[in-house]
């Protein structure tokens, strides 16, 4: 019993490195592709790299626009509601005889 089982163990490890060494045969005749050329990539690359930051710098500039203008809306509104204020509170001294 114990024999079978050291040979079972035995076939099958050999089984295992046997497919291990086959499988690696297999793959030493493909080489990997050649490296593609950067220097033809470059150009393009900064070139977009450029225009999105054409395209950022736009962008903020048309927030910064957008929010100064509705800065200043609000801050008109905070106004108006300062002045109503003030004037209610002028209107209720009155009122009260001051």
């Amino acid at each position: 019993m114990r024999n079978m089982l050291i040979l079972s163990v035995l076939a099958v490890g050999t089984l295992l490195v046997t497919g291990a060494v086959a499988q690696h045969e297999g793959h030493e005749g493909h080489n990997a592709p050649p490296a593609a050329d950067k220097s033809a990539v470059t150009p393009a690359k900064d070139e977009m790299k450029g225009e999105m930051k054409g395209m950022k710098d736009e962008m903020k500039g048309e927030m910064k626009g957008e929010m100064k203008a509705k800065h200043d809306e609000m801050k008109g509104e905070m106004k108006g509601m300062k002045d109503m204020k003030d004037e209610m509170k002028g209107e209720m001294k009155g009122a009260m005889g001051k």
